[in-house]
């Protein structure tokens, strides 16, 4: 089988909580992974049991998000150990992949 083997990283969060803004900007300027994508829940809960919903009876918008990107295996690692630094532990994924784009 061709291409290149990959990490695929994402990063589980609430809006209320992730500055996702500061963490995009380290994955797109100094990081500068390939691409990264956004994933905006509906709903879902964490390690505390609350639940991050979009019902008309939760105006706050605290939604959870995933944040999912891919990257060569030594620069993966190198971005997960930034990010374990500013990430609650468990919040973090990732597992080896396969992309069909040559290196």
């Amino acid at each position: 089988m061709n291409g290149t083997e990959v990490v695929v990283v994402r990063i589980y969060l609430h809006e209320a909580t992730s500055r996702l803004g500061e963490l995009l900007s380290y994955l797109h300027d100094e990081s500068k992974v390939h691409g990264v994508t956004v994933f905006r829940g509906i709903t879902g809960f964490g390690g505390s049991g609350k639940f991050h919903s979009s019902t008309l009876l939760d105006l706050s918008l605290d939604l959870p998000l995933v944040i999912e990107f891919y990257d060569t295996p030594e620069r993966a690692a190198a971005i997960i150990e930034h990010l374990n630094t500013q990430i609650k532990p468990g919040h973090i994924v990732y597992w080896p992949a396969h992309t069909n784009i040559e290196a």
